[in-house]
């Protein structure tokens, strides 16, 4: 959309990313997860007995955003992720996923790796 900020054009695809994984059987627990200095998690889900902490990416136009998946975004993620386990006392499998939207398109990739 033209003139739409960043903050509302992210809050929305966020909305959109939520949307498509409850279609697939996903149960939100979180979102913007904020682990103190580690960082956020956009999405922490589940689904048959895996957490799936979900890092959402989207882009305008033609660029691909899974170019903004960087490993140091994916190592944040990580450590992120470990840290809500720790704190919530959850001890279970989990992976990390990416959900990338462009262009009224959403793609998920599960159980992504550094």
């Amino acid at each position: 959309m033209r003139g739409e900020s960043t903050r509302s054009f992210g809050d929305r695809n966020e909305e959109a990313a939520t949307a498509f994984l409850e279609a697939r059987g996903f149960r939100i627990i979180e979102r913007n997860y904020y682990a103190h200095k580690l960082g956020e998690i956009d999405i922490v889900a589940h689904k048959s007995g895996v957490v799936h902490f979900v890092e959402v990416k989207s882009s305008k136009g033609s660029f691909n955003p899974v170019y903004n998946l960087t490993p140091t975004k994916l190592q944040r993620v990580v450590r992120c992720a470990q840290y809500y386990l720790k704190s919530k006392r959850l001890s279970m499998p989990y992976c990390i996923d990416a959900l990338l939207v462009r262009n009224g398109s959403i793609e998920l990739l599960e159980n992504i790796t550094i």
